[in-house]
């Protein structure tokens, strides 16, 4: 049997295996509920949201055969003639089925002519048709497009409940994973469901047994150690200047990606704070971290002598700020430390 990727294994065939986009399958169950069923959408929301998997459920659900449902990726037939020729052929009747569905994924790359191809038809298509537009990028849709279509943002999942779905996913495939690791391939993920199924997979093709820690994502990924973060957030909070910024330096010599690498370093100092003055959180913050990870951050938390405070949050915040444009990868998080621990 050929192999099937994760994401592509586990996708939603149905509105019930969806996970955190109610404010969209509900009202689209309204209207199947109601059988009045707009003539355009626009799925709006970044990568690996479920935008187009959705367009194929709520396709199935108006009773679509699948020679009935049109999949059109925008970003490569985007020329003018293809979406004459596709506006033509939507007056045609559907094989077998009462609707026929265009789903147009990456929408946001057609051409200007193009568009203007397709508005009148999006306007006053034929009642046999309906069109699904997706797009990571809403802006770059026409605002005349937009107001023709019922426009759907999808939203961005939480790093908790991405982590939720990893771990279901690991199990269902036979392994277990820590909470630590787990919170790691969510933040890896950077919001998107579908690649959070993608680290994973990653992840379990290089596991040696069933259960998998934070240290193993690391190895698989690429991603900073935790021990790697810890030594410069021991550090900072020791006042040691000289001990952090060797910390990064050797972060740097790793070749590990320093916007990361200060993401998670932020988290700790974060989750020191919360520890030291949410004393009702850390239950639920010892759950996420696990047991190792979070006595590290409790030391921190209890330790009278630490210079951590959310001052520290602030410059290191600002230092992520900086990041983006950088000259040097490393310059930031150095900068962070001579300003929090004057040299």
């Amino acid at each position: 049997m050929a192999h099937q990727s994760l994401y592509r294994a586990y996708r939603p065939a149905s509105f019930k295996e969806v996970l955190g986009q109610d404010e969209v399958v509900g009202p689209l169950q309204e209207q199947l509920k109601t059988k009045k069923p707009g003539h355009a959408y626009l799925f709006a929301g970044s990568r690996g949201l479920g935008k187009t998997s959705i367009a194929r459920i709520f396709a199935k659900e108006l009773g679509c055969d699948e020679r009935d449902v049109y999949e059109i990726d925008a970003a490569s037939h985007n020329n003018v003639d293809y979406i004459r020729e596709l506006t033509e052929n939507v007056y045609t009747l559907p094989f077998n089925s009462p609707v026929k569905v265009y789903i147009l994924d990456e929408a946001h790359m057609l051409s200007k002519s193009s568009w203007n191809a397709l508005l009148k038809t999006l306007e006053e298509p034929p009642a046999h048709a309906i069109f699904i537009l997706a797009t990571t990028e809403l802006e770059k849709v026409p605002e005349t497009v937009r107001s023709r279509c019922q426009v759907f943002t999808f939203k961005k999942p939480t790093r908790v409940g991405l982590a939720k779905l990893i771990v279901t996913v690991a199990k269902k495939e036979g392994y277990t994973l820590e909470p630590a690791a787990a919170d790691l391939v969510a933040l890896l993920a950077d919001g998107s469901y579908r690649d959070s199924l993608s680290v994973l997979e990653k992840v379990l093709s290089v596991s040696k047994d069933s259960t998998l820690t934070r240290e193993e994502v690391s190895k698989a990924t690429g991603a900073p150690k935790a021990e790697t973060v810890h030594a410069f957030v021991k550090a900072l909070a020791e006042g040691k200047a000289d001990d952090a910024l060797m910390a990064v330096s050797k972060a740097t010599q790793s070749g590990l990606d320093m916007n990361l690498y200060l993401s998670l370093v932020i988290e700790e100092v974060r989750y020191v704070l919360l520890v030291r003055y949410a004393t009702d959180l850390r239950k639920e913050i010892a759950e996420e971290l696990g047991i190792d990870v979070y006595g590290e951050v409790e030391a921190l938390a209890g330790n009278k002598e630490s210079t951590l405070s959310h001052d520290t949050l602030r410059v290191l915040l600002e230092a992520a700020n900086r990041a983006r444009y950088a000259p040097v990868p490393s310059l930031p998080l150095e900068m962070a430390v001579f300003e929090l621990l004057p040299v």
